[in-house]
């Protein structure tokens, strides 16, 4: 059984990733990976690209996306105070098995922003 890395931000990973998505998968098939995964900080911008990227170089590709699971209720916007124990985002990996999952995938960080976005995504 190969590595693969399944948790993995690229350039649209704002102030923490920095891969380009073919540089990304180029090294993954240098590395004789035959799988790699894109779990961008709250967005899904570059999982198409990704995923021709990837499908084109003969590696399975991996959707995902960082989310942030907020300690209360999405409707509870008040600031939170920094330090304390309200100030904490905890950081959940999601990845999509199938089209399924990634139809769920989509409308998940699509709500994310729409209706549950206020301080981080």
């Amino acid at each position: 059984m190969s590595f693969v890395h399944l948790h993995t931000h690229t350039e649209y990973s704002l102030l923490d990733g920095s891969n380009k998505i073919t540089e990304y998968v180029k090294r993954v098939k240098e590395l004789g990976m035959n799988a790699a995964a894109i779990t961008d900080h709250g967005v899904m911008y570059g999982v198409i690209d990704f995923y021709r990227e990837a499908k084109a170089q003969g590696i399975k590709p991996v959707i995902g996306c960082e989310v942030y699971v907020a300690p209360g209720s999405r409707f509870d916007r008040e600031a939170q105070l920094k330090g304390s124990e309200t100030d904490r985002y905890y950081h959940l990996i999601l990845l999509a098995e199938n089209n399924k999952g990634y139809s769920n995938l989509m409308k998940i960080v699509s709500r994310g922003f729409t209706e549950g976005f206020y301080y981080k995504p």
